[in-house]
Formats: structure tokens, C-alpha cells, sequence
């Protein structure tokens, strides 16, 4: 049995895609998830077999939620679901780690496919993704200049750089990812300086233009 967690942050989407899931006989839905903290909070407890998480999710979108899974060791394979197709955003998903990433206009069938391939291990893209992408991200000598170069930034700055485009205080914040305010203002100064931004405004426009934090879809 191939157990599966679900995170999207519309009640009616989750109990879609729990009704899509089971009608395979393989498949068992333990867990639901509203936002990307919870579904790494659900990984930790519940160990799926499979996540299929949307990506653009309040407090931890899904990329970043992605890269918390992949440091924890877990053995979950991760399935992104989104109306996102820029292909900075899907190679930012792959090269943090997921194994399967699915337009959420794909045909039904095709996710029941991808998380019986992705439990195996292998990975799995929605066939509107061209195949030249998946090897141009697994082929560290591959170069695509028409895709925006990633910017290193800390799992901490990219779950503030989440929260401050979702409009939290500091105060909000420093609650949310347990740490000092002192430490928020750190953070958000070392944003503005690595995205060269100089308010708020340019900040989250340099950071959609890099596929750094999304839009809820």
C-alpha cells in the first residue's frame, strides 16, 4: 500500500484529490495539510510513501518545503501540483529535490501514475513538461541561458522572503520561525542586499522574477 500525504491550501482541492487517490487500489491517504509548515510537520510524524503538495502554498510554499523535506533525510517522494509552468520554478522544485511535478490541468490518470512512479523512485513530469527540461536539470554540465540563474539564499532568508511577501510584521514572524525579532531584521537585510533590492516592493518583484516565492495559484 503506498501511503500519501495531501497539502494544498483549498479544502475542496485536498478532498478532490483524496477522491482521485483512492479510487486506486494501492494507494491510502493518511494525512491532509493547509500550508507547506504543516505538510512538513506531517512528513516528520506520518513518513508517506509520497507528498503531493501544491507549490504555491501560504507560510512555506512548496519549493521551500521541498528543501526542508531533502535536509531531514526522509524518505517521502515528493509530487508537486501546480498551475506553474515557467520553467525556473520547475527546476527550482527538481534540483531541491522533488521527484515529480504535475500541471494541475493534466489529465486525472496522470497522477495516479505519478505517485505509483515516483513510490518506486522514479521521477515523473506532467507531459506538458518537455523532456529536454528534466535532463537539462540532472545534467550538471547542461546550460540554458533563457533560464533566470538561481540565487543562493538560506532556507531561513527563503521562508522570511515567503512570510514578508505574504505581509506578516516581524513581530509575526520572529513568532512563526521561533527567533529573536533582531534576528527577522538580519535576515530581511541580508534579503535587500543579496536580490540588490531597495524597498519592500522591489524585493518582491526581483524575487517573482526569480521564481523565489509564488503567487498562490
Amino acid at each position: 500500500m503506498i501511503t500519501v500525504v495531501i497539502a494544498d491550501d483549498h479544502h475542496l482541492v485536498r478532498e478532490g484529490l483524496r477522491a482521485l487517490l483512492e479510487k486506486g487500489d494501492d494507494i491510502k491517504v493518511i494525512g491532509e495539510a493547509a500550508d507547506g509548515l504543516q505538510a512538513l510537520e506531517l512528513v516528520q510524524t506520518l513518513e508517506p510513501n509520497v507528498l503531493v503538495m501544491d507549490i504555491a502554498m501560504p507560510r512555506m510554499n512548496g519549493v521551500q518545503a521541498v528543501e526542508q523535506i531533502h535536509k531531514l533525510g526522509k524518505k517521502t517522494n515528493i509530487i508537486i501540483l501546480s498551475m506553474h509552468s515557467n520553467e525556473t520554478i520547475v527546476r527550482r522544485a527538481l534540483q531541491k529535490g522533488a521527484k515529480g511535478y504535475l500541471l494541475k490541468d493534466s489529465f486525472k490518470e496522470e497522477l495516479l501514475l505519478a505517485v505509483q512512479a515516483t513510490n518506486r523512485g522514479a521521477s515523473y513530469l506532467s507531459s506538458a513538461i518537455s523532456d529536454a527540461l528534466l535532463a537539462d536539470v540532472y545534467d550538471p554540465e547542461a546550460s540554458n541561458d533563457k533560464i533566470e540563474p538561481l540565487i543562493p539564499l538560506t532556507s531561513r532568508e527563503s521562508q522570511l522572503l515567503q512570510l514578508v511577501s505574504e505581509g506578516y510584521t516581524n513581530a509575526e514572524m520572529a513568532e512563526l520561525m521561533y527567533v529573536s525579532i533582531k534576528t527577522i531584521e538580519r535576515h530581511r537585510q541580508n534579503l535587500m542586499t543579496k536580490l540588490n533590492a531597495h524597498n519592500l516592493v522591489d524585493l518582491i518583484r526581483i524575487a517573482i522574477k526569480h521564481g523565489l516565492i509564488l503567487i498562490d495559484d
